[in-house]
């Protein structure tokens, strides 16, 4: 019951967004009964608190379940980039960016969705490091790694907006042969 009320109040962040979300719909989605919805997340921010960590697993899964298909030797940067382009424009990065959002100007939230995000971004840059099989101790590795980062976080905001899904790649592509040249020369 508590995974479907977690799974719901992630679905309606992407359709709805924060302001959009109320624990009645929740309840209503999940197919849960009001009173036992109240019983788990008595507010709405308990609940969001909870579809937060929620998000962060999920969200830490699907970047660790991404490795294994991966090619080893050649064109693996570019698929690196690509995974990752396509990971910071899913259904999870969107929920997120919503609570990043509302957790602006709530002090509550932003208690929660703050150190969860670091976490998950230490996390992500490690995880980046892993996957391009660099090493960071070397000169301007580690702000490559975090540019890659900032831009594909980037080009999944401007996907909540417009769907360019070609226009993405074309970026990406031209990212990994950069990143690719730049990390063998360091």
């Amino acid at each position: 019951m508590r995974t479907r009320l977690l799974e719901a109040t992630v679905e309606l962040l992407v359709e709805r967004g924060f302001s959009g979300t109320s624990t009645t719909l929740v309840s209503e989605r999940a197919g849960v009964s009001r009173g036992a919805q109240l019983h788990h997340f008595p507010t709405k921010n308990d609940l969001v608190v909870a579809a937060v960590e929620h998000l962060a697993e999920l969200r830490r899964t699907e970047l660790k379940a991404m490795a294994d298909e991966l090619p080893r030797g050649r064109g693996r940067t570019r698929a690196v980039v690509r995974k990752l382009g396509d990971h910071f424009a899913s259904p999870a990065f969107t929920a997120a960016l919503e609570l990043w959002v509302a957790a602006r100007t709530d002090a509550t939230l932003l208690a929660a969705v703050g150190p969860l995000e670091e976490r998950v971004g230490r996390e992500t840059h490690y995880l980046t490091v892993e996957l391009l099989g660099v090493d960071e101790s070397r000169p301007g590795v580690r702000e490559l790694v975090q540019a890659t980062l900032d831009l594909v976080r980037g080009l999944g905001l401007a996907n909540t907006i417009t769907d360019d899904e070609r226009r993405r790649g074309r970026i990406l592509d031209e990212w990994a042969k950069t990143l690719e040249s730049q990390l063998e020369a360091s």
